[in-house]
């Protein structure tokens, strides 16, 4: 059964077409038929419906078929022309045909109508599915070309490994590996040329061996032209021919370099938590060991006025020896778990002369040390004071000070200088994170080599440094931030390349006179104050009982929580105070405080650690008071002489 059929016929004699249709309806068609005598006439009906096939006369009135064919071939359309006619020689014909007519039927022999129709409606249609096929081929290969070329992290590419042959690579080449596709098309070996000498064999290996088969996926490293290295993830899947062998492989190469610098500096993380798991131990053993040690020397203290003078000298070493190595501790337990302190009012000036002491004495001497630093000797000291702990501000300082030398490889001049300055309404427009106030203003300058400009944004990010592999952690500039943050405070930097690097800390002033401590130990006298002394470690539980005693307090020592239960249960209305250290075995601290809050509510408890990160668990379980090991001889007795006069 034959379809409907839209013809559109181009001819001047009515008699003439209804011969022609009659021909089609005896072949099976049932017909849709329209006459058109003019240009205009066929543009309109064009214009009116689709048409599956155009018969014209040749010679027309006012058209002919050369002009309806140059009509259709204007407008594009692709449709099957057949010329029906009486009045043209063969030659006339052939052009006819070469111009784009499909077949040419004289008025005599129309029998040949109906078998030249439908082999050219077969025509059309195969040309329509190859041209839609065409077309959605070309449809996918644009898709393709934007998907590859709008992917800047990854590289997709076509080659043929047995014949050596580049047949596609995206632009991301150029991007990734530095160097040009076209370069790669003449050179398949390029891309080989640009690994590491490290993965080099590898890959090459493994593309010439495993590529066809569909096993390829490496990883490796390349070298662009500027010496940069980039890490890339490429892998492959063969295409088969007819007979299903591979002869063909597409793959993709993906860099993935921030993927393994986030790998690396996971791991890094992780080793820093092991660290700081380490560090924490450690520092309640240091601590443990420090404690006794400033304790003696600063009960020997209680007898200097009995020294000579040398020994004065060593004593004071001593003590300022032990002291040292408590805050090298703390600035230890900073590092790995990143607290800021116990804030107290601090003059930054003396601290920033101890950090310009250090360094004189540590960094090269191709490195000039220039100074302003104001005189505190004066009566108005608030000045220059902070709310802040002095050993992170040190750590401030110095973290500041040794990028600045590392900046002046051949040397160079460093500067240091604090001043004050007031933050008024416009200076906190332009610095968002400044308040409207005094601020104690230290800077850190040198003359070395600048931060590039496309850097800059990052140098406060944790594991970021332009050192060499080994040279930095990238977490100086990130912890120093971290602290001025804690302390309400802001940085600026300012930066020029091969100019030097300018970094201004703001930090907030606190109003009122810095005062000093001035407690004394020999206002304390236990007058017989019964105290229970808790502490595994021998020597601190040793040196802490010499010290109260020596003010005459009567004291109860145990190494064991449960025992000081006991002792507690028994001299339970004679005790006053009880001191007791967080880290034992068998029981914790913690916990024995729970217990001896169970027993009685009031119970006044001094906890003591190594570890200062113990302080707010001690306080939440019921402590009155903590001191971080090694604990001054003064802090114990100020904090006893509270609790007992209570």
């Amino acid at each position: 059964m034959h379809p409907h059929l839209h013809v559109l016929v181009v001819e001047d004699s009515e008699d003439d077409m209804l011969l022609m249709l009659r021909e089609l309806r005896q072949g099976g068609y049932t017909l849709d038929a329209v006459r058109v005598e003019t240009p205009e006439e066929m543009q309109a009906a064009l214009d009116r419906q689709a048409w599956d096939i155009v018969i014209a006369d040749y010679t027309l009135p006012e058209f002919s078929a050369p002009e309806a064919l140059r009509l259709l071939q204007r407008q594009q359309r692709d449709l099957p022309f057949i010329i029906v006619s009486g009045t043209i020689g063969e030659e006339t014909a052939v052009a006819a045909m070469k111009a784009g007519a499909h077949d040419y039927i004289t008025k005599g022999n129309l029998a040949r109508l109906l078998p030249a129709v439908e082999r050219e409606l077969r025509e059309a249609e195969e040309r329509q599915k190859r041209q839609a096929a065409e077309r959605a081929l070309r449809e996918s290969e644009e898709r393709f070309r934007q998907l590859a070329e709008n992917i800047l992290e990854s590289v997709f590419w076509m080659a043929e490994p047995l014949s050596a042959q580049v047949l596609y690579v995206s632009p991301a080449y150029e991007q990734i590996w530095g160097r040009s596709c076209e370069s790669l098309y003449v050179n398949f070996i390029e891309w080989m040329e640009a690994i590491h000498p490290e993965d080099r064999q590898r890959v090459q290996t493994s593309f010439f061996e495993q590529a066809l088969t569909g096993r390829y996926d490496e990883e490796y490293r390349v070298i662009r032209p500027d010496g940069s290295v980039r890490w890339i993830r490429d892998r492959s899947f063969p295409i088969q021919d007819a007979s299903g062998n591979p002869y063909r492989v597409v793959g993709i190469a993906t860099d993935i370099t921030e993927k393994k610098h986030l790998e690396t500096q996971f791991y890094r993380a992780q080793r820093l938590e092991s660290l700081g798991t380490l560090a924490s131990g450690i520092a309640h053993d240091l601590n443990n060991v420090l404690t006794p040690i400033l304790a003696i020397s600063q009960l020997l203290r209680l007898n200097e006025s009995k020294l000579d003078t040398r020994s004065q000298e060593m004593l004071k070493v001593l003590e300022e020896s032990a002291q040292r190595g408590a805050n090298m501790i703390k600035q230890i337990l900073t590092f790995t778990r990143g607290t800021s302190g116990e804030r107290v009012p601090v003059q930054v000036a003396p601290l920033l002369q101890e950090v310009i002491n250090v360094i004189q004495q540590t960094f090269p001497k191709s490195i000039e040390i220039q100074h302003n630093i104001p005189d505190c000797s004066s009566s108005d000291r608030s000045l220059w004071c902070v709310s802040a702990d002095s050993t992170y501000l040190h750590q401030v300082f110095m973290n500041l000070c040794v990028n600045a030398r590392d900046a002046m490889p051949d040397g160079g001049i460093l500067s240091l200088s604090v001043e004050q300055c007031f933050a008024d309404q416009a200076f906190t427009q332009t610095h968002l994170e400044a308040e409207v106030g005094d601020y104690v203003v230290v800077t850190v300058a040198d003359t070395g080599t600048g931060i590039p400009l496309d850097v800059r944004d990052r140098i406060f990010d944790p594991f970021f440094t332009t050192k060499a592999p080994g040279q930095g952690t990238g977490l100086g500039l990130s912890t120093v931030l971290g602290i001025v943050k804690n302390y309400d405070g802001f940085l600026q930097v300012i930066s020029e390349v091969e100019r030097g690097t300018q970094v201004k800390v703001y930090l907030p002033a606190i109003e009122g006179v810095l005062t000093q401590f001035s407690y004394s130990e020999k206002q304390f006298d236990g007058n017989g104050s019964l105290v229970l002394i808790v502490d595994d470690d021998d020597a601190v539980q040793c040196i802490t009982q010499t010290l109260l005693e020596e003010h005459h307090c009567t004291v109860l020592a145990t190494n064991d929580g449960t025992e000081a239960i006991e002792l507690y249960t028994q001299h339970q209305n004679e005790i006053r105070v009880i001191i007791l250290d967080i880290m034992m075995p068998n029981m914790s601290g913690i916990e024995l405080i729970q217990r001896l809050k169970e027993i009685n509510p009031k119970v006044k408890i001094i906890a003591i650690s190594g570890l200062p990160a113990n302080r707010e668990s001690a306080l939440i379980a019921g402590a009155n008071a903590f001191l971080p090991k090694p604990y001054t001889m003064e802090n114990l007795l100020e904090n006893l002489d509270k609790l007992i006069t209570i």
